[in-house]
């Protein structure tokens, strides 16, 4: 919290959508790699590495929008514009990972400690299980982009949704106030009001818009279209989630008691258990997301901390908030805000 003390102290105008993605680099990286990348300080650089992760998931996501394939193909043969910076991005990702796994596989040699149990991050796990640098770096590579901008884009959405729902915000503050001491795993679990909010606002603004399977073989889908073996399947979480089919004639409003049992409104129930195919944003069966229960919790952690301290308020702008779906979505221009503390009511006497 020492960043948001002093840009609440300075009153400067930050945005938060950035501070945010620092923030979810920053631990998603403490968890896989064990070490802190980038500064949360706005006013400094990202780190190389952030910087050619951003580059080189912006190119792909152009790459998937593309109208014509045969243009970045082209481009990518004869190693020139876009292609050519993205391998450039691609080489940095892979060169900085790769120096990491050198260097944490020589203190494994050097402390002679190979015990999985002692490791607390990714990185040092499989290196400690002896697996090749190569799939080591992929494994790494795939943790960070599952577990980076997801979060990220949820919590600024969330912050930004509930600037403009001031009931829904304090009922919000209202239960994070009412935990009892740190916020820990136990008492993080009863925050399901926040919980709510998170499923909600990820309803209206999935990190991932839309998402594709090729099929091994060929199959039939249960409303008996068929599918042959290579062709693409894709969904489209975004459009689903504004269905009225699916969520009613009520479902451009954030409303996150639509996500507990019995009628809307207080007080508040247990959460309902929604089907993943409604829902797909963590996607559904066999494959569904790993991460999901971490990354709630993430969410709820950093969020519930913000809100027990300080106020959150966007700053005045033209639009309603763009959402702009590449490999996951962001909010265009980002989320320029002021940071205040809470006031707090003075204690009964």
């Amino acid at each position: 919290m020492p960043v948001l003390e002093s840009l609440s102290a300075e009153r400067r105008t930050v945005d938060l959508q950035e501070l945010l993605k620092r923030l979810a680099f920053d631990m998603i990286c403490r968890v896989s790699l064990g070490t802190e990348v980038c500064s949360l300080e706005p006013s400094l650089p990202d780190s190389p590495l952030a910087r050619a992760y951003d580059v080189s998931c912006a190119i792909c996501a152009r790459r998937g929008a593309a109208p014509v394939s045969a243009i970045w193909r082209i481009k990518r043969w004869l190693g020139v514009g876009s292609e050519r910076e993205l391998k450039q991005a691609v080489d940095e990702v892979h060169s900085s990972i790769a120096r990491l796994i050198r260097d944490r596989a020589e203190r494994i040699v050097e402390t002679g400690d190979r015990s999985a149990g002692s490791q607390s991050d990714l990185l040092s796990r499989l290196a400690s299980a002896g697996y090749g640098e190569e799939l080591i770096r992929d494994m790494v590579i795939s943790f960070i982009m599952a577990g980076r901008d997801t979060t990220s884009a949820a919590m600024t959405w969330l912050f930004w949704m509930l600037s403009r729902s001031q009931e829904v915000e304090r009922e919000l503050i209202g239960e994070v106030d009412g935990a009892a001491g740190e916020l820990d795993y136990d008492s993080l679990k009863e925050l399901k009001f926040l919980s709510g909010c998170l499923c909600e606002v990820m309803r209206l603004y999935p990190p991932v818009a839309w998402d594709s399977k090729h099929a091994v073989g060929d199959d039939v889908l249960p409303d008996g279209t068929p599918v042959r073996a290579g062709d693409r399947v894709t969904y489209f979480p975004y459009g689903m989630g504004r269905m009225e089919s699916i969520w009613g004639r009520d479902r451009l409003e954030f409303k996150p008691g639509r996500w507990f049992e019995g009628p809307e409104g207080k007080p508040r129930g247990e959460l309902k258990k929604v089907c993943p195919y409604k829902f797909p944003v963590f996607q559904a069966g066999p494959r569904d997301c790993i991460g999901k229960e971490m990354a709630f919790l993430q969410m709820k952690y950093v969020v519930a901390s913000v809100l027990r301290r300080f106020e959150i308020r966007p700053v005045e702008r033209d639009d309603d908030g763009v959402f702009v779906p590449l490999l996951t979505a962001h909010m265009a221009g980002g989320l320029p805000v002021q940071i205040r503390k809470r006031e707090r009511p003075p204690a009964s006497q």
